[in-house]
Formats: C-alpha cells, sequence, structure tokens
C-alpha cells in the first residue's frame, strides 16, 4: 500500500506578476464616461471598458490573470477581473460606467462589484444575455 501522498493545490490566488502585467498596460487616453460590458460564462469571465462609441480602451479575463481550469469560472476569480480593470480605469480618470451583463456564469455581479471598490459610480445596469424565444428543435419522433 505504501504512505499516502499528499499534494498541496494552489487554489483560489492568482499571479502576481500576470496582474502587474496587466496593470503596466494602461492606456494614456484620459476618460470621464464609460461603458464596461461583462461577460460571464460557466467557464470564464472577461470584462472590457469602452468609450461611449464603443471602441475598446482596456481589457482583462480570469484566464489573463493566471486562473486556470474550473477557477476561471468562479466568483472570485471574476471579482478579481473586477478589481485589475477598476484599478487601471481609475488611473484613466473614469467616473461614472454603464454597466453592460451578458451571460449566465457565477461571476455576473462579482466582477461589477469588484470593479465599483475603486470610487466609480455606476449610472445603470444592463443585462443583454441573449434569451431563445423557441429554444432547439425538438428530436424526432421514434419509429419502433
Amino acid at each position: 500500500m505504501g504512505k499516502k501522498r499528499i499534494v498541496k493545490q494552489k487554489g483560489r490566488t492568482m499571479d502576481k506578476n500576470l496582474k502587474s502585467r496587466s496593470l503596466s498596460r494602461v492606456p494614456k487616453k484620459k476618460l470621464a464616461k464609460a461603458i464596461l460590458h461583462v461577460q460571464s460564462t460557466y467557464n470564464n469571465t472577461k470584462a472590457l471598458v469602452t468609450d461611449l462609441d464603443g471602441n475598446a480602451v482596456m481589457f482583462s479575463s480570469s484566464g489573463a490573470l493566471g486562473f486556470k481550469g474550473a477557477k476561471k469560472g468562479t466568483p472570485f476569480a471574476a471579482a478579481k477581473v473586477g478589481e485589475v480593470l477598476g484599478e487601471k480605469a481609475a488611473l484613466i480618470g473614469i467616473k461614472e460606467v454603464d454597466v453592460i451583463v451578458k451571460g449566465v456564469g457565477s461571476g455576473r455581479e462579482s466582477a461589477v462589484r469588484g470593479f465599483v471598490s475603486h470610487g466609480i459610480d455606476i449610472v445603470r445596469i444592463q443585462d443583454k444575455t441573449p434569451v431563445p424565444f423557441n429554444g432547439p428543435r425538438p428530436p424526432k419522433a421514434r419509429r419502433v
């Protein structure tokens, strides 16, 4: 039988180097108002800050911060994504945002909470999750 081997896993942490690299790429453009797009799936959470015309200013995702596998879809990873983007947004002078949330993942709300923790006001929150009208076509009837 032998001894049981205990493997310690790195859990619920993000790579510090990837966070600092993400913060080093802050745009030089100054904005007062922006739009925060949050896409949350079961496997990942992505967040994008755009100007009012829809041009991308900065982006982050839980995979870009060093989370791997099933941990990418957790609310903790989504909160870290929001915090990193909130930090970047505060550096370029964003004071208020409109939030557009898309998807059904568990990181929808926590990404927005992480973003707001840096003193940025939310003007409105809009949910643009696609909902099918009729769903997929049902299977054919069985012939026995």
